[in-house]
């Protein structure tokens, strides 16, 4: 499994944003319906969101914040149509990747040697905006990185089977509304087949597919390494 190769290789992992997600100043949010301050939030309105981003970091003395991996979330209610698009089945809301809250404009790094499999402006109010995705190899083994609501400035210089080595900076952090209309995040998502994707690749899933979408992307935190994500 993907996940036990990564496990295997933790050491040969660089950091994917310049920060320390170890530091105290980190602190892991928490965007499911038990948390009562989402309770009477839209969040349709992206600056009220920022606000609210920001009361949560205040509330725990943090300026970074962490966290989402296969978290049952009730924001993405804020765009209508896009996670419930089929009126026949449940909306999305288990979520994929691991999404760290900080500064537009911050550099993206690879945290292993890669090339650009693809990207794509993945346009729409709570979207994926710019998106990239990375191929790896390890142990003759292929698997990919997706990183999400990204700058367009850097993302229009890449090209697909661009080299990007360990550490090298590919991308920004995107403000909104470029980055698909969210507070300024990324979306940071291992994907073990893209299955025939190109970029693009669902960051959000039915509840009841929890199991086969967690072996299809694998904890992110195996690469990131932060103690304020470790699972309960």
């Amino acid at each position: 499994m993907l996940s036990q190769l990564l496990q295997r290789h933790q050491a040969d992992f660089g950091p994917v944003l310049p920060v320390d997600l170890n530091a105290p100043t980190v602190a892991r949010l928490d965007f499911t319906a038990a948390n009562p301050l989402l309770a009477d939030e839209s969040l349709r309105d992206t600056a009220a969101f920022e606000e609210l981003v920001a009361r949560l970091l205040a509330n725990q003395n943090a300026l970074i914040g962490v966290g989402g991996y296969l978290e049952n979330r009730v924001i993405y209610r804020r765009s209508p149509g896009l996670f419930d698009a089929d009126p026949t089945v449940p909306a999305r809301s288990l979520h994929l990747g691991v999404d760290v809250w900080l500064r537009a404009g911050t550099p993206v790094l690879a945290p292993l040697a890669a090339t650009v499999h693809s990207f794509q402006d993945n346009e729409g109010h709570g979207n994926y905006g710019p998106t990239v995705i990375l191929e790896h190899e390890l142990e003759g083994t292929t698997f990919y990185t997706l990183y999400g609501h990204l700058s367009r400035r850097e993302t229009d210089l890449l090209r697909p089977g661009l080299t990007i080595e360990k550490g090298q900076n590919f991308a920004e952090v995107g403000p909104a509304p470029e980055n698909g209309d969210w507070p300024p995040h990324l979306h940071f998502q291992v994907i073990a087949d893209l299955q025939g994707r190109v970029g693009d690749f669902p960051g959000v899933a039915l509840v009841a597919e929890r199991d086969q979408w967690a072996a299809r992307c694998p904890d992110p935190n195996l690469i990131l390494q932060s103690r304020h994500l470790l699972m309960a």
